[in-house]
């Protein structure tokens, strides 16, 4: 049994009970069915990794060139080290994804509507959120809302205000896991049914990148606040 211990340049290195090296996913991490050639990496016990020396599909042996950093990157680069995060392991952790936007509980309530999350209920001795919100300062009035997976599961959500607009692409975005185990057609008809329930609620329909024979298809989305997500 192997389990994932890192996404190394689109490569997802897999080790055993052991810390053995086995098996890894081959292309974008979380392309479905991807093929999966043997990894020649260091154990997740070492401190450093390398590399060069990655079998290719055949099985070859072969360097994947890299572009040079000035400075000591450069020299770690040209010995043919580079770190390898793994040890030692530490416990998981739960974590919540923040949004900057312009009005949180409305961002909020759209993307209850995307994943099926729910607003939690009102602090203690407020019926309702409006409640709650009107016994705050005029100027924190608004200024937050959440949402979280109602089975647990999934990070909770929390919007906040914030006095400038949205300026350049999101460094980080949500994929949202609708094509999960479909491939082909059959894949791209159930992306494109959920971008259409999606965009009837305020989303944006970016563009839809089409199976190549490598990747399967996928859908670059905005939110209704321009927030960048796809459908995946």
């Amino acid at each position: 049994m192997y389990e994932a211990i890192g996404d190394f340049g689109g490569y997802v290195v897999k080790a055993d009970s052991e810390g053995q090296p086995g098996p890894f996913a081959y292309g974008r991490s979380h392309a479905d069915g991807a093929n999966a050639p043997a990894a020649a990496l260091e154990p997740r016990t070492a401190t450093r990794c390398t590399k060069s020396g990655v079998p290719d599909q055949r099985g070859r042996t072969v360097t994947r060139r890299r572009r040079r950093a000035p400075g000591a990157g450069a020299r770690r680069e040209a010995s043919g080290e580079l770190p390898c995060y793994g040890a030692p392991m530490s416990s998981v952790k739960q974590f919540q994804v923040t949004f900057d936007c312009a009005d949180p509980e409305r961002v909020a309530r759209f993307w209850c509507e995307v994943l099926g999350y729910v607003v939690p209920p009102p602090p203690e001795g407020f019926a309702t959120w409006d409640d709650f919100d009107r016994s705050l300062p005029p100027e924190r009035r608004g200024a937050a809302f959440a949402c979280g997976d109602p089975s647990g599961v999934g990070p909770r959500l929390f919007f906040q205000r914030v006095p400038e607009g949205k300026a350049v692409k999101n460094r980080v975005h949500l994929d949202v896991r609708v094509g999960t185990g479909l491939v082909g057609e059959e894949r791209l008809a159930a992306l494109q049914a959920e971008c259409a329930r999606l965009v009837a609620l305020g989303a944006v329909h970016v563009r839809t990148l089409v199976a190549d024979g490598y990747e399967e298809s996928c859908i670059t989305m905005q939110d209704v606040e321009g927030n960048e997500f796809c459908l995946d």
